[in-house]
């Protein structure tokens, strides 16, 4: 039986003024409360009636528990009713609110309540009492204080159960053993060979000569163009290779090679030597984490490593950590680079062979009218076209087509032309944040494509306006700050994903990658989680649909721009259909470009979302049965474009010939918008 308390004047318990018809209650009514434990509270201007005791656990009989509670019955009266009422109403109404009945189901309620604890809380590994006391608050319902209980209970068990699958993930994948995940590259004695240099200094060359002579290999590029450029030139060479990229296959039987982008990589294929391209990409926030799974992982005799001299700490860093033998080569540039000595100052200065250099995509299609209304032929490079627009608008200008190039910083990597003179419009670029200064590496890479070893004896910088001209030149004359000797980004892989999932039995993706992000074991920060924030964003809605861990995973990582209505409409619904049991069949309309607001846009992002199709045809076949026909349709809507922008740069122009650099329109960028 509960033990019982003295009661008391309910109204004197809160601290407020006696109240007169209640400050000293009949012995009856005194004795009646003390028969069950119980007294008068105040509770929200309410007289109330407080309960006390004691029970034992249901399965752990040393377990005490005490109660203070109000029964769901216990409320009698606001203040001002219970003035009214007389003694002998008083007595009845509390007979009524409190008897045998009222406490035995408020027994039975917290028996039942203390047996869920006892039984979550153990198969928690929690101590129930910890839980369990808080049913001693007093002045509140047992209904709302056992509400509590269980909540807080909950809450609890989520709080332990991400305690421990953090330190379940931590043991699955910890990070110091990275390299050990890449078991066939593990195993062998890898040769690494960098060589290192500024842009025309001939480091492509020699890797892809030694390349072509090894009995099979395989070269990794940055970009789908450099690919598909290497892919021809081993081709030309007579070597039997493929092309694989995430968009495109091009499979040759009985091929020996393959020119791939890096993120294709083939880590189960042994071969004899492997060319990995812009090493110094291992400093990416985003994509960084594929050079670094290329340098663990690329089961390759020799590996050659390409890219900026400021890369050689990082190359010696990881060689070590790898156990690999390094060799290190440093090439010099083989034609001049030279800072014009003043700025060009206007349209009508601008030469044949010249680059002119823009950093968004509105900016590159209004410096290429205003220098196409002078009256030179333009070609245009810039991100959102498609690597195949790209190459065929490099084309225009290598063949004399086109005069001038104007073209984004993608025309830093990869593309060789006969470019004269690099002009930058401006020395400032958006980095996705701020408008800021361009980097110091960047404006070299920039800079280097201008005098083309073997067409140009010399190459030239300048800047189109005085302020740009001297930004720039002080700029190249600092040397690029080396990179980082550790903190090589990684992003999990689904083989990961599914060891911590088995190990955590988490299925959400989303919270796989954060598990992975947060709680993977560092150890020495030699390895760090990279930027998938975006993948995450991607996964929560995905865990939302009715999809295997395999085909979120795959849909997290389609190569589409989330902020293109159009693309993004796309994914999602291709995500449901994939859900639904649907397959996604192709569906296309060219001449709709036509009929778009801005026909260029549209068709540019047509090109994209063919490509994104495409990609994931390669990988969800079943569901996406029109990848060929994607990619059929992809370059002819990248023809289109090419078209387009031809029509739109190369035709004579007017006899007005501004000296004037072109009027820049203020953008102001929201979120992190990348040209």
């Amino acid at each position: 039986m509960p033990t019982a308390n003295t009661p008391y004047d309910p109204l004197d318990n809160t601290g407020a003024e006696p109240i007169a018809e209640v400050a000293r209650p009949d012995e009856q009514i005194a004795a009646y409360l003390g028969r069950f434990g119980a007294r008068f509270i105040h509770t929200h201007e309410s007289i109330a009636i407080e309960v006390a005791g004691e029970l034992r656990g249901e399965l752990d009989e040393n377990l005490s528990v005490p109660f203070r509670l109000v029964p769901d019955q216990g409320v009698l009266a606001r203040v001002a009713k219970w003035r009214r009422l007389t003694a002998e109403q008083r007595l009845a109404l509390v007979q009524e609110r409190l008897n045998a009945d009222v406490l035995d189901a408020l027994h039975t309620q917290l028996q039942s309540l203390i047996l869920t604890v006892e039984r979550r809380a153990f198969k928690a590994g929690l101590e129930p009492a910890r839980f369990l006391g808080a049913l001693q608050s007093g002045r509140e319902l047992a209904s709302r204080r056992c509400q509590i209980v269980e909540d807080r209970l909950a809450d609890a068990i989520i709080h332990k159960r991400e305690e421990s699958q953090r330190d379940v993930a931590l043991r699955t994948v910890p990070l110091a053993r990275y390299p050990e995940s890449f078991t066939l590259a593990a195993g062998l004695r890898r040769r690494f060979v960098a060589i290192l240099g500024p842009t025309n200094s001939g480091k492509t060359h020699r890797a892809m000569e030694s390349l072509a002579r090894a009995k099979n290999g395989v070269y990794l590029a940055p970009l789908r163009l450099l690919a598909l450029e290497n892919y021809e030139r081993l081709s030309e060479q007579g070597v039997a290779v493929s092309l694989v990229t995430g968009e495109e296959r091009r499979i040759t039987e009985g091929a020996t090679h393959v020119a791939s982008t890096i993120e294709m990589l083939d880590i189960h294929r042994r071969v004899e030597v492997a060319v990995i391209d812009e090493i110094q990409m291992l400093e990416d926030l985003e994509r960084g984490a594929a050079w670094t799974a290329a340098v663990c992982g690329v089961p390759a005799d020799t590996v050659f490593l390409l890219g900026s001299v400021s890369a050689r700490a990082a190359i010696e860093a990881l060689a070590q950590r790898l156990d690999c033998a390094l060799e290190v080569v440093t090439l010099q540039r083989k034609s001049p680079l030279e800072v014009a000595p003043q700025a060009i100052g206007g349209l009508n200065r601008l030469q044949r062979g010249d680059a002119v250099i823009a950093f968004s995509r509105r900016d590159v299609l209004e410096w290429a009218a205003q220098i196409a209304r002078v009256g030179h032929k333009v070609a245009a490079i810039y991100g959102n076209l498609s690597p195949e627009v790209r190459r065929t608008q490099a084309q225009r200008f290598r063949e004399g087509e086109a005069d001038i190039v104007v073209a984004t910083d993608a025309i830093g990597m990869g593309l060789n032309l006969p470019i004269r003179r690099v002009v930058f419009t401006t020395a400032d670029k958006y980095d996705g944040i701020s408008q800021d200064q361009l980097p110091v590496w960047l404006t070299h890479q920039i800079a280097g494509r201008a005098g083309r070893y073997g067409m140009h004896e010399a190459g030239f910088v300048a800047g189109f306006d005085d302020a740009t001209h001297r930004t720039i030149a002080r700029l190249l004359k600092i040397r690029p700050d080396a990179l980082p000797t550790r903190g090589f980004f990684v992003t999990p892989s689904l083989d990961q994903l599914q060891q911590i999932a088995s190990a955590t039995n988490e299925n959400q993706l989303g919270k796989l990658l954060e598990l992975f992000s947060r709680n993977i074991d560092l150890s020495d920060d030699f390895f760090l989680p990279g930027d998938f924030s975006e993948q995450i964003e991607r996964a929560r809605w995905l865990d939302t649909l009715r999809l295997t861990l395999t085909q979120r995973f795959t849909f997290s990582l389609v190569p589409i721009s989330m902020r293109v209505s159009m693309l993004s409409d796309a994914w999602h619904n291709w995500a449901r259909n994939v859900a639904n049991n649907r397959p996604n069949y192709l569906s296309h309309d060219l001449e709709s470009f036509e009929r778009a607001k801005y026909p260029l846009q549209a068709a540019e992002d047509a090109c994209k979302k063919y490509s994104a199709y495409a990609w994931l045809g390669y990988r969800l076949p079943d569901f996406f049965p029109d990848a060929e026909a994607a990619v059929a349709i992809a370059r002819e809507t990248s023809e289109r474009v090419d078209r387009m922008l031809a029509a739109q740069n190369g035709s004579k122009a007017s006899h007005h010939k501004p000296d004037k650099k072109p009027q820049r329109r203020v953008v102001r960028h929201h979120g992190n918008r990348r040209h």
